[in-house]
């Protein structure tokens, strides 16, 4: 019963998510937020190329010469 309760707190209805947004843009401005989405998706880019093991600093040469 109780894994229920846990996962309650992530169903925001519409009006809460709009709450969070304005504060979030009273908070940072309407310059930042645009740079803060950006970091944002960057990172998780990273995170899913690391969890797929995808390494970008390695050129694909040298690892065509390794195999």
């Amino acid at each position: 019963m109780q894994h229920g309760v846990y996962l309650e707190f992530l169903n925001f209805s519409g009006g809460e998510i709009f709450v969070v947004l304005i504060i979030v843009l009273l908070l940072f401005g309407g310059r930042k937020v645009p740079e803060l989405m950006k970091g944002l998706g960057k990172g998780i880019k990273e995170f899913k190329d690391a969890s797929n093991g995808v390494d970008n600093d390695t050129p694909k040469k040298d690892l065509e010469k390794k195999e």
